[in-house]
C-alpha cells in the first residue's frame, strides 16, 4: 500500500473512532499507532470512561472477525482457546475452537480471572498459535487482543504478571473529558449510542497493506540508538526493580513507524519517539516500595529519561 493510502486508512479509522470517543484524540492516534504496529492494547482506566466502547468500535470500523470475552474469575483457559472433545458419534476428538481464533479480541476486565487462565493468552499474543492438547495451532494472520482493566478496584482482582504486561506493546488510559465534552455526550446519546450507526471503513486487507507500509518507514541508526539508550536507561533507573526488555524497543521502533506515517512521513523523528515512549514502557517497568511510597511513578520515571538522554540532531 502507498504511503498516502496507508494514510487515510488511518484517517478513516480515527474519525470513525472519534466520531463514537469524543475528546480523545491523542489515545484514539496511540491506540491506532500501536494496532497499525502490529501490537497488542491494554486500556487501563477507571469505569464509565469509555474503554470497552473505544475497543467495540474499532472492531466495527474494520470489516473482519470480531468476539469479546468477559474475563470472570471462573473462566477457565479452555474457555479461551477451545477444547477438543470426543464425538461419541464419529468416534474421534472433534476441536471446538475458543473465541481467540478471530482477528480482534476483546478481552474486557482481563484482571478479573485466575492467573492460569490469563496465562492462555500468552502464547496467543506473541506467537499467533495456541497448543490444545499437544497440537498446534495458527491464528489468523490478522490477530489483535485489545483488553480492558480497572485499576483502583482491587477486590476479586488478579494482577497481571510481568510476562503478560510485556506482551502489550502499550498501556493507555483515557481518563474524563472536560465539561463541554460531557455535555456533548449526554447529547450524542439522548436518543441512541453513536456506536449503533458505525460503519467499517476498512477491510482485512487494507489493514495488512498497512502494516506493510509501516513496516517500510525509514528509521535512522542513530534513532535505534536513542531508543535502545531510553530502554537501557529504565534499568539503571533509581527505584526501578525490574526495567523494560528488548521487546520494549522493538515495540517503540515499530510503533514510532506508525506515527510517522500518522504525520505522512515515510521516515521517524525523534519526536515520534517521544511521543509514545512513556505509553510504551512505563507499564512494563516494576517499581520497589519507596519509589512508589514517595509517589514516583513509572510514567514520571520515563519522562525523567526523555528529559536526561541528548536528543539525537
Amino acid at each position: 500500500m502507498p504511503r498516502q493510502s496507508a494514510y487515510e486508512t488511518l484517517t478513516r479509522l480515527s474519525g470513525n473512532l472519534s466520531s463514537v470517543i469524543l475528546g480523545q484524540e491523542t489515545s484514539i492516534r496511540h491506540l491506532l499507532a500501536g494496532f497499525a504496529a502490529g501490537g497488542h492494547i491494554l486500556l487501563e482506566d477507571v469505569p464509565g470512561t469509555g474503554k470497552t466502547t473505544l475497543a467495540k468500535a474499532l472492531a466495527l470500523s474494520i470489516d473482519a472477525v470480531f468476539k469479546r470475552i468477559q474475563f470472570t474469575p471462573d473462566l477457565l483457559p479452555s474457555d479461551v482457546i477451545g477444547i477438543s472433545i470426543f464425538d461419541q458419534k464419529e468416534k474421534e476428538f472433534r476441536l471446538h475452537k475458543g473465541p481467540v481464533f478471530t482477528n480482534i479480541l476483546l478481552v474486557d476486565e482481563i484482571n478479573r480471572t485466575s492467573p492460569r487462565t490469563q496465562s492462555a493468552l500468552l502464547e496467543a499474543m506473541a506467537e499467533k498459535q495456541v497448543s490444545i492438547d499437544g497440537t498446534l495451532h495458527r491464528l489468523e494472520e490478522l490477530f489483535f487482543v485489545i483488553a480492558t482493566q480497572n485499576p483502583v478496584e482491587s477486590h476479586g482482582t488478579y494482577p497481571l504478571p510481568e510476562a503478560q504486561m510485556d506482551r502489550f506493546s502499550m498501556q493507555l488510559s483515557l481518563g474524563y473529558v472536560d465539561l463541554k465534552q460531557e455535555v456533548r455526550i449526554l447529547l450524542d446519546q439522548d436518543k441512541t449510542h453513536p456506536i449503533e450507526s458505525l460503519k467499517a471503513v476498512a477491510s482485512v486487507d487494507d489493514i495488512r497493506q498497512l502494516k506493510e507500509a509501516v513496516k517500510a518507514v525509514h528509521i535512522s541508526d542513530e534513532l535505534r540508538h536513542y531508543i535502545v539508550q531510553i530502554v537501557q536507561a529504565t534499568r539503571e533507573s533509581e527505584g526501578v526493580v525490574l526495567g523494560a526488555s528488548p521487546r520494549a524497543s522493538l515495540t517503540l521502533a515499530h510503533t514510532a513507524k506508525a506515527i510517522a506515517l500518522f504525520e505522512q512521513r515515510d521516515f521517524v523523528i525523534p519526536e515520534d519517539i517521544r511521543k509514545i515512549a512513556a505509553a510504551t514502557i512505563a507499564h512494563r517497568l516494576i517499581l520497589d516500595p519507596q519509589a512508589r511510597f514517595s509517589g514516583r511513578t513509572q510514567k514520571i520515571i520515563v519522562e525523567e529519561i526523555l528529559n536526561r538522554i541528548e536528543v539525537p540532531a
